[in-house]
């Protein structure tokens, strides 16, 4: 036996807990400085990416300035420019517009820009339209501050001055073609000496009519008067237009008529004149036969188809009743004889 095996042990102790081990913290990221360099390099790049290309449409100028030095460029597309070294400005080629004279969003009257005083002393409210566009984008950029403004200043100036040579009644019904047409002409003389790179298109009057209730009843009258009338030429033209061309050919045939006669008659007269010089020299030569000849003939115009009855001297009357005709042939033969 085995003296060991009832020998007392001794239990093992215990093992005692191991601490738990924490788990190493990561370092709080810290933005390195060589980076930098690398990103601000990556931002000029981009920008100069997307500032080095733009689109040009249609319908708009694009002024190109070079180190203060401007170029335009117009025809349409993709286009490039330098950054930094290029600035761009794109100018509209189309058409605007500005009123003078009323609110053109509301369309509210504005007094101080539509009264006006015409050449007879009365007042007229006047609205005009101006349509302007761009001929020269760098000068329209750089030759002044504010072109459109000194454009409606002008146009202010000279439809003044204009309407100011006109009556009222012109203003507001017959004059008004005119007195566009002379605006136009001063403004484009004008734009051209100043040389601001913008042109006038049109310039049209809007509204035109007198400032009181009253008085806009009275131009209403005076101008239905004024439109009848115009309708009873009308139609009175139209009625000598075809009465005219019937009446025309009346006077032509007319004319002819008597040119005929007159002809006729100067022709006869020439004949007479013709016949009476020969008569005349006949007569010079013999002027018993003669006589007895246009007496023969007379009778024969005045009587023709008339018998004779020959009476003799004694008062005895001749049984023979001879023709006249052959009565005076035979005294045209006694009278050659």
């Amino acid at each position: 036996m085995d003296p060991n095996e009832y020998s007392w042990k001794r239990p093992d102790p215990e093992p005692q807990q191991q601490p738990r081990r924490e788990k190493p913290k990561k370092p709080p990221f810290r933005f390195r400085a060589s980076i930098i360099p690398i990103v601000v390099i990556v931002l000029v790049i981009a920008s100069m990416f997307f500032n080095s290309f733009y689109e040009l449409a249609e319908d708009e100028y694009a002024v190109i300035t070079t180190l203060g030095k401007p170029s335009v460029v117009s025809t349409p597309g993709l286009k490039f420019k330098w950054p930094f070294i290029q600035q761009k400005r794109l100018v509209s080629k189309a058409t605007k517009g500005f009123s003078i004279g009323y609110d053109l969003r509301t369309g509210n009257s504005i007094p101080t820009e539509s009264v006006m005083i015409t050449v007879d002393y009365n007042f007229v409210n006047v609205d005009f339209y101006v349509e302007y566009r761009v001929t020269d984008p760098v000068k329209y950029l750089y030759s002044s501050a504010d072109p459109v403004g000194i454009l409606k200043m002008l146009c202010q100036s000279y439809i003044r001055d204009t309407i100011g040579l006109y009556k009222v009644d012109d203003v507001i019904t017959t004059g008004k073609s005119e007195i566009q047409a002379a605006i136009k002409d001063k403004i484009l003389a004008r734009l051209e000496a100043e040389d601001l790179g913008i042109t006038l298109v049109n310039i049209t009057i809007q509204d035109a009519e007198p400032p009181t209730a009253k008085v806009q009843e009275a131009f209403k009258a005076v101008e239905t008067a004024k439109q009848d009338a115009e309708t009873a030429t009308n139609n009175a033209n139209k009625y000598a237009n075809e009465v005219l061309p019937a009446a025309q050919a009346d006077a032509d045939e007319v004319l002819q008529k008597a040119e005929a006669y007159k002809t006729s008659r100067i022709n006869e007269a020439n004949g007479q004149a013709s016949r009476f010089q020969k008569l005349y020299e006949e007569y010079s030569k013999y002027p018993e036969i003669t006589k007895q000849r246009l007496f023969y003939e007379t009778v024969s115009d005045i009587f023709p188809g008339m018998k004779i009855i020959i009476t003799g001297k004694d008062g005895t009357e001749m049984t023979t009743v001879l023709p006249l005709d052959d009565f005076v042939q035979t005294g045209k033969e006694d009278g050659q004889q």
